[in-house]
């Protein structure tokens, strides 16, 4: 039995796609990255914006016509789609598909496909994802073998008001650090790390809600002062600016294991659109820790994003954007327009900028 595998979005959704593997492989499935000729092929797919959606069903349309094709026998899609639109009747909208799984139930992947096998049509979607994997639940690295994503905790409780993700992903929930440090001492002997990245919706928020704290400082000095044999980075990617303080900062600063990059998404400057975004941070306080990182993180590289077109977004808005961008001079950058999307509270905010006008902003922007 031959399973090909496809994982679209962000490195948490490919983490899951990992432990999708190690669940099949651990039940004796050949696994491949190759879709020609597969008896069935898993899509683990995206949805937090509607370019993410458009993806996704591109992906899955391109499947259902090797199936049509007679290239492939079943096709399933797991992943942010499916909990999306887990009221849609997307068994009606794809009959194509033999089975659609959500966040939460990936680890039922080996009898879906039993299910499957057996001719059929499965939909399995549960309202709230709860799961979080463990050092302990079967994973498939498929990153290069220098370096490994560990994912730190799932889900948000943030509730910006243009994001989904916690209606994707669940409330905000942390791993066990004894259950991580056992991971990342389990993967360097296996595969003689020389870089873990560590990942979550806000890794910056770690711990919270285990231990009434921030953690992420004790976190990454557990693991910086680890004994293996080649581990060289620990990156730290998607932190938030809210959830700094000054122990995280001195901790990065000060332990050579911990690479000088952080991700520090700030989507906007202006005060009037953080407040519509729900963000609860001011321009004078994003100043302050951007000042406070520099000062104190040698050789730091900043990477940053911003959403253009957010509604409400005025042209002295946007200015201010533009001159704080030129100002602090980010090392690394993104950013895109404002995806409208069904669910979130600005879907309904009134004065939508038009796409035209969100399209100009970003191309200035960048």
């Amino acid at each position: 039995m031959r399973i090909g595998i496809k994982s679209l979005g962000c490195p948490k959704n490919f983490v899951d796609t990992e432990v999708i593997c190690g669940k099949l492989r651990e039940k004796g499935y050949q696994i491949s990255e190759k879709i020609d000729n597969s008896d069935i092929v898993i899509i683990n797919t995206c949805s937090f914006i509607r370019d993410a959606v458009e993806e996704s069903i591109e992906e899955i349309l391109n499947l259902v016509k090797l199936k049509e094709e007679g290239k492939i026998k079943h096709i399933v899609v797991t992943g942010c789609l499916p909990q999306r639109y887990k009221d849609n009747n997307l068994d009606q909208e794809l009959p194509e598909v033999d089975a659609f799984l959500g966040v939460g139930d990936l680890l039922d992947i080996d009898n879906v496909i039993k299910s499957v096998l057996q001719g059929e049509q499965i939909y399995k979607v549960g309202p709230e994802p709860k799961f979080l994997y463990n050092h302990n639940t079967p994973r498939t690295i498929l990153t290069p073998k220098h370096y490994v994503y560990i994912k730190i905790s799932e889900g948000c409780q943030n509730n910006c008001f243009y994001c989904l993700i916690p209606k994707l992903r669940g409330t905000y929930r942390s791993r066990k650090m004894e259950d991580i440090i056992e991971e990342v001492k389990m993967l360097s002997e296996k595969q003689n790390l020389s870089e873990i990245i560590l990942i979550g919706q806000d890794t910056t928020l770690y711990g919270i809600d285990l231990y009434g704290e921030y953690k992420l400082a004790e976190l990454l000095k557990k693991l910086s002062l680890l004994k293996l044999n080649n581990l060289k980075w620990i990156r730290l990617l998607y932190t938030h600016p809210v959830h700094y303080n000054d122990e995280l900062i001195e901790v990065i600063a000060h332990y050579p294991k911990i690479c000088p990059y952080l991700d520090l998404p700030l989507q906007h400057i202006s005060d009037k659109i953080l407040k519509r975004m729900n963000r609860p941070i001011k321009k004078r306080n994003v100043i302050l820790l951007i000042n406070k990182l520099r000062d104190r993180i040698s050789n730091l590289t900043l990477r940053t994003t911003f959403i253009v077109g957010f509604p409400g977004e005025t042209d002295k808005d946007f200015e201010e954007l533009l001159n704080f961008v030129k100002e602090f001079r980010f090392e690394r950058l993104g950013a895109f327009v404002f995806s409208r999307e069904k669910g979130t509270p600005a879907y309904d905010f009134p004065r939508q900028i038009p796409m035209r006008i969100k399209k100009e902003r970003l191309k200035e922007l960048m």
